[in-house]
């Protein structure tokens, strides 16, 4: 049950290819899909097409729409039990492309647990890039966030508020409100990040 790949480039890792099949086998067009998540009819082709990479917000809703937990995006095989143990080196690498496309991650991520296909939440390491307020792409989707800071002071804004947390600080918010994150002093912030997808 090794991941197609090991913190190396998107096009190796197939997540496109995945949501493809996926979609397809839920029998579903790329119009179907845009109309359950919200999400643009182009920004899901480029997804497929591996042109722009899905930030965890996106995934969940797509999780969401075709009834599958995000475990499918990124492995061939996914397992089940009580138990699931990930070790470091089998941690997926997501990072955005040079060049921004609309819908696209801002942030690189990491799935802690990338095997289990019906959990309840999706905890993850993510960097979040320092970043101008200008440039800050909000989102928002069901469920809650936890954040615990381990590294360097990040920057959590609402459409209504902002909050600078320092390392050790903890978060948690309610993700269907808008939200963006951006590391401060010109440094990457670097969090756990656990998502609870409610039902």
């Amino acid at each position: 049950m090794a991941p197609k790949e090991r913190n190396g480039g998107l096009e190796t890792l197939g997540l496109g290819g995945r949501i493809r099949e996926i979609r397809e086998r839920a029998q579903l067009t790329l119009l179907d899909l845009a109309a359950k998540t919200g999400i643009d009819r182009e920004v899901l082709a480029g997804i497929e097409r591996d042109e722009v990479v899905p930030p965890v917000s996106t995934l969940l809703k797509l999780g969401r729409a075709m009834n599958v937990g995000m475990a499918n995006f990124f492995m061939d095989e996914v397992g089940g039990g009580k138990i699931s143990l990930t070790r470091k080196g089998e941690r997926i690498r997501i990072k955005k492309r040079p060049h921004h496309h609309e819908g696209e991650v801002d942030y690189i991520y990491e799935s802690l647990e990338p095997h289990r296909p019906d959990k309840h939440m999706e905890p993850l390491f993510v960097e979040f890039q320092p970043l101008e307020t200008g440039d800050l792409v909000f989102s928002s989707h069901d469920g809650e966030e936890f954040v615990y800071l381990l590294e360097g002071r990040l920057e959590f804004r609402t459409d209504d508020r902002v909050e600078i947390l320092e390392e050790g600080d903890a978060l948690y918010f309610e993700s269907d409100i808008n939200h963006a994150f951006r590391g401060l002093d010109g440094k990457a912030a670097r969090a756990v990040v656990v998502v609870w997808n409610r039902p």
